[in-house]
């Protein structure tokens, strides 16, 4: 088979999904004290990713053999990347939200969490067209954070805005053009 750029361009669906058009959507929970930050997370929110899925492998011998048969379906962990502004709101919010989950002195779970809503939230990862229409979606059910990264200081880091991950913890996703 001959190769042409013509023929790669054609299979080229629009010119291909492009990395920077999406936005997260993360409702934050009452046990946060961050339900205001909402929409300033959509902006600062640099980096996600769609997620993932996994599906475990059960290996069963037979006469010297293994065949693989399929087993439990997992959903890995979440990561997005967070800009820091100065006012550290959104950093605020997700160390409410972890200390909610279990206090850094009294090792218990802050009792409001347990009602409902609680402590998960579903939130949504939205990829976006080159025309600014929305491609894919997914909501990600039963969001809470695992870990909250340090953030970096340096007196070398002229020119430089701080930033942080966010480790997220999911039940499941539910995708709106796929099953």
């Amino acid at each position: 088979m001959a190769f042409t750029v013509q023929d790669f361009r054609s299979k080229l669906k629009y010119g291909g999904a492009r990395q920077n058009l999406f936005e997260v959507v993360l409702p934050f929970p009452a046990v946060s004290g961050g339900t205001a930050q909402t929409q300033q997370f959509s902006f600062m929110c640099k980096a996600a990713s769609l997620p993932g899925e996994e599906i475990g492998v059960i290996p069963v011998p037979y006469f010297g053999r293994q065949i693989k048969v399929p087993g439990d379906r997992t959903f890995p962990e979440w990561n997005v990347t967070v800009i820091s502004d100065e006012d550290f709101k959104l950093r605020d919010v997700f160390e409410q939200w972890s200390n909610a989950l279990n206090g850094h002195f009294n090792n218990l779970r802050n009792p409001a969490a347990l009602e409902a809503p609680g402590y998960s939230v579903n939130a949504t990862v939205i990829q976006y067209g080159k025309v600014g229409d929305s491609i894919k979606e997914y909501d990600l059910i039963g969001v809470w954070p695992s870990s909250v990264s340090p953030q970096d200081l340096a007196w070398d880091a002229n020119d430089q805005i701080e930033e942080f991950q966010v480790t997220l913890q999911y039940q499941w996703w539910e995708s709106r053009t796929s099953s």
